[in-house]
């Protein structure tokens, strides 16, 4: 019999505005608290525990402070790197986590005959496989020739972070269908931010919201502990610090829109609450520069908010009337399109459109550059099947 704490995501130092960087922190601080008062045999965390490979120092001191106590509460650490903290060359600051003695890297990989061969961490009575996740999916071919060095008798948990079929509904992404892994008695899996569970296959969803729909979604995050010798196996811890207000606005006249807004948030009790303000509609009048944004987050500071974050991406202004001709066209990216590929004939212009409807997705409210740019090159090498 065996009980573990589950976490994963916690994307540490990935939000640009302080006071959410804050709470992303303090989140997890919460979740190590609760795990030394709980005290679980082991700690899992699958994968990102960073937002990047190379995280900024203040970040690194405040997550090694927490990592020791756990240590010297004596319950052990295991790890595996994530999409966001995987490092092409191999070496990222879980390394150092490592080296210090907080953790293990439970990831024990040899190659044998056309297949991968994961050597297990032995824990008590438990073995531990893990394989990292990687930018792009780029682990999911990997993983589809994956086989456990045996450990016969123990209890088995498989650490992932990657992409599980059972979780990917209809989206047109690729990812590792369950009953290709190897056998195990746990899959402790990260990457997806949401709760979610298939018989033994295990998503926690992230430590803290990770963007601004994952706030209005999710509202906080949370983790697991797992007690095999319960009828309820699953214990759901959820990390609520602070409460989240959305509100969303539609907007037609944008020389009325920041008393509009300001009359809205006056109906809401904002006191230490995050509050999420997503503007959408058509402006008839004016432009979205003629919204006083900086107006409306001083009446919500004032009013004691924890922190206000918008979104506009789906506030529009409407098209001016433009009287310009093209001939048998009623668009001009499309007649251009047309006439470069009538000039330059080949075989490759039909990925034209696609690649550049991928190339013009809009950055997101409070995502990083880094996840943007991942995301454009994603998107963009769907289309070329690279």
């Amino acid at each position: 019999m065996v009980r573990f704490a589950h976490m994963a995501d916690c994307h540490l130092g990935g939000w640009k505005y302080p006071p959410l960087q804050d709470l992303n922190f303090k989140s997890f601080q919460k979740a190590m608290e609760i795990c030394i008062k709980e005290r679980p045999d082991f700690v899992l965390i699958a994968g990102d525990l960073f937002d990047t490979a190379f995280p900024g120092i203040e970040i690194l001191k405040d997550t090694f402070a927490e990592f020791k106590k756990l240590k010297d509460a004596k319950i052990p650490c295991f790890i595996i790197a994530g999409s966001h903290d995987y490092s092409v060359s191999g070496k990222t600051f879980l390394d150092v986590l490592e080296k210090a003695g907080f953790c293990k890297n439970v990831e024990d990989v040899e190659e044998k005959d056309g297949f991968l061969l994961l050597n297990p961490t032995i824990h008590g009575g438990v073995a531990l496989y893990g394989y990292p996740g990687r930018k792009s999916g780029l682990e999911i071919p990997d993983l589809r020739r994956v086989k456990f060095n045996d450990s016969p008798g123990m209890f088995k948990i498989f650490m992932l972070h990657t992409t599980l079929d059972k979780v990917r509904g209809s989206l047109p992404i690729d990812a590792i269908e369950s009953d290709k892994l190897p056998k195990s008695d746990y899959y402790a899996l990260g990457h997806i931010h949401i709760d979610f569970q298939y018989e033994n296959f295990v998503y926690p969803g992230p430590i803290f919201p990770n963007n601004f729909q994952e706030l209005e979604d999710l509202h906080h995050g949370g983790f697991y502990i797992v007690d095999t010798e319960l009828p309820n196996v699953f214990k759901r811890i959820d990390l609520k610090l602070k409460e989240v207000v959305s509100l969303t606005i539609e907007l037609k006249n944008a020389l009325t829109a920041t008393q509009k807004i300001i009359s809205e948030l006056e109906k809401h009790e904002l006191n230490d609450k995050v509050i999420l303000l997503r503007l959408r509609g058509e402006l008839d009048n004016g432009s979205i520069s003629d919204i006083k944004l900086q107006k409306i987050e001083e009446f919500a500071k004032d009013r004691g908010a924890y922190f206000l974050l918008k979104n506009t991406h789906d506030l529009k202004t409407k098209d001016p009337d433009i009287d310009v001709k093209i001939e048998e066209s009623e668009n001009v990216e499309d007649e251009t399109i047309k006439v470069f590929s009538e000039e330059n004939p080949s075989q490759l212009n039909i990925l034209i459109p696609p690649l550049m409807a991928a190339l013009s997705v809009e950055k997101q409210e409070g995502e990083t550059s880094e996840t943007f740019t991942n995301r454009l090159m994603d998107g963009s090498k769907k289309v070329l099947n690279f």
